[in-house]
């Protein structure tokens, strides 16, 4: 994908707004920016081309996220909650940031998730806030119409759920006597349901394509490929960003503002390659501090998730697809019609959960998968198995990102400190147990075998602690390292218009300013950060708040069902 607009070094670059990252809220805001044509955006991205089926082809997801050529290749330091293993991170470098090469399913999060961010400090961004945003950016293709946009940007399309076994992964939950929901982005998430997912006409439906190529179209757009290494400051004002490419460091100078929008990575790391952040830390790094906010590269999190397997007895599984003719035929009929195989993730059903009595709202999410096999794609399950992802979506675990060197080029050190808090454990435990009492249900007995994994021999807390340090993988979802709060917060990174705390003409919109991790995938919420975020920067009124109330359990405070 190419702008149309090619610079050379000794160019002068400057625009109105100056973009760092062309992921999803980084495209939101480049499109949104220059929308009325009264402001020129230049957006400065790293990666290249989003062109070539592996990212293209929904089916082909696993690839991507393990190529050097579209991933920072990021790791995180050992984990001791993990028994010291060190974790990948992947993030998108390529145009469309992580939108390009996430698992493309939809999850807004729940009302209550964004109640929290308000009564943390982040006024005005409640569940009833946000909610015209997401309506503005969607263009869904089910769903209830006066919770869902349908002329937004983005294609949201329903699963088609042609495998038996997605109807029985969610017909098993009615039977263990949790809700089921039409909507889970409407006004009920918590139940089973069939998962919507960022696809349109058989191709991924990534940031880039909704909102960053419509937008390069426009003459007060461009995009520049470069590295960012640092935000250029003035008197505690945002200038510009200094950029290495072609071999050459220069700077793109902003005239009005400067939005870093790299990740919950990059975002943090260029604020301290900036001078902005805790100052011992900056100190032992050589970097002059511009501003001391110690809150730059906190408050870490994500969400951890387990692969439960069972044996399917039928061959109607994934895993009769992954020989060398049978991707053959799949890529072939995805490549001439964009339909079959290759035209899903193949997360097609889901749950939301509550853990127990007391919680108000789903804290445990289920991916289900008509297959057994790993989410990179190495090490499918021998025969025919399906699978369910699960883990707790509010962990207490908290952790940070730092320099390891003041060299931009450095990748920096990640600690995410998982499993670190006591209730992780208990979540998880109850996790894998929830699992397999729904595996049990009559509705998957045509078709189920004995369990792969953990296996049957896992039982006591202590065994299945033991899996669990083993076998937690990351669901690619960090965000908060930039938390967004009061202005008078001293660990707060942003106020509640994204404006960094101390800087002049300096936002961070994107997940890393999350207060708190939304119980789903990311890509929906951070898509929102951009839009919502385009309209404070804008100083625009911000659309008003809905008053629609989303459906809480009546029987919350006594049963987790």
């Amino acid at each position: 994908m190419t702008s149309g607009k090619h610079f050379d070094s000794s160019q002068r670059l400057a625009a109105d707004f100056v973009i760092i990252g062309s992921g999803s809220a980084g495209s939101a805001m480049a499109y949104r920016l220059s929308e009325d044509g009264k402001h020129s955006v230049i957006v400065i991205e790293y990666g290249g081309t989003d062109a070539g089926p592996f990212i293209q082809m929904p089916a082909a997801l696993s690839y991507p996220m393990n190529m050097g050529l579209y991933d920072w290749g990021l790791s995180t330091e050992p984990e001791p909650g993990l028994g010291g293993r060190r974790l990948v991170t992947p993030r998108g470098k390529v145009i469309g940031g992580s939108s390009s090469i996430n698992g493309m399913v939809y999850v807004r999060g729940h009302p209550r998730d964004f109640d929290h961010w308000a009564e943390s400090g982040a006024a005005g961004w409640s569940g009833a806030d946000v909610q015209p945003y997401f309506k503005r950016m969607e263009n869904a293709e089910a769903g209830e119409a006066e919770w869902r946009g349908k002329t937004g940007p983005l294609h949201v399309r329903r699963a088609r759920m042609e495998n038996p076994l997605y109807g029985a992964f969610i017909e098993a939950g009615r039977q263990a006597g949790f809700e089921v929901t039409s909507d889970y982005n409407g006004q009920k998430q918590e139940g089973f349901a069939t998962f919507e997912q960022t696809i349109h006409k058989g191709e991924r439906w990534s940031a880039a394509k909704a909102y960053l190529r419509p937008a390069l179209k426009r003459k007060n757009v461009s995009l520049v490929r470069g590295l960012a290494r640092r935000v250029v400051i003035e008197n505690h004002r945002a200038t510009g960003v200094e950029i290495e490419a072609h071999g050459q460091i220069q700077v793109v100078e902003a005239k009005r503002e400067v939005i870093v929008a790299a990740s919950a990575i990059n975002s943090p790391k260029l604020l301290l390659l900036s001078g902005i952040g805790p100052a011992e830390h900056l100190k032992a790094h050589g970097i002059d501090v511009v501003a001391d906010r110690p809150g730059v590269g906190g408050n870490l999190q994500d969400h951890l998730e387990l692969y439960i397997q069972q044996e399917c007895t039928e061959p109607i599984t994934l895993n009769s697809k992954l020989g060398l003719f049978a991707r053959a035929r799949v890529g072939l009929e995805w490549l001439l019609f964009k339909t079959g195989d290759g035209a899903t993730n193949h997360f097609e059903a889901c749950g939301f959960l509550r853990s127990r009595a007391g919680v108000d709202y789903p804290d445990i999410q289920f991916h289900f998968l008509a297959g057994a096999i790993r989410y990179d794609g190495k090490a499918a399950v021998r025969g025919h198995g399906f699978q369910a992802h699960v883990g707790p979506m509010r962990s207490k675990s908290r952790g940070t990102v730092r320099l390891k060197s003041p060299d931009p080029r450095a990748n920096p050190e990640i600690r995410f400190n998982y499993m670190s808090h006591p209730d992780d454990w208990t979540e998880f435990r109850h996790a894998i147990r929830l699992t397999r009492e729904i595996f049990g249900q009559e509705a998957l007995a045509p078709w189920r075998g004995k369990e792969i994994s953990p296996g049957a021999h896992v039982q006591s807390d202590d065994e299945l602690d033991a899996f669990i340090r083993e076998h937690a993988e990351s669901a690619f979802h960090p965000c908060g390292t930039c938390r967004m709060g009061a202005a008078n917060d001293n660990l707060a990174v942003v106020d509640p218009e994204c404006r960094v705390i101390g800087v002049e003409g300096l936002r961070v919109a994107d997940s890393s300013i999350f207060p708190r991790i939304t119980n789903g995938n990311l890509n929906a919420p951070s898509i929102m950060v951009g839009e919502k975020a385009s309209d404070h920067i804008l100083g625009r009124h911000p659309l008003p708040p809905s008053n629609q109330e989303p459906w809480i359990n009546p029987r919350w405070q006594v049963s987790d069902r």
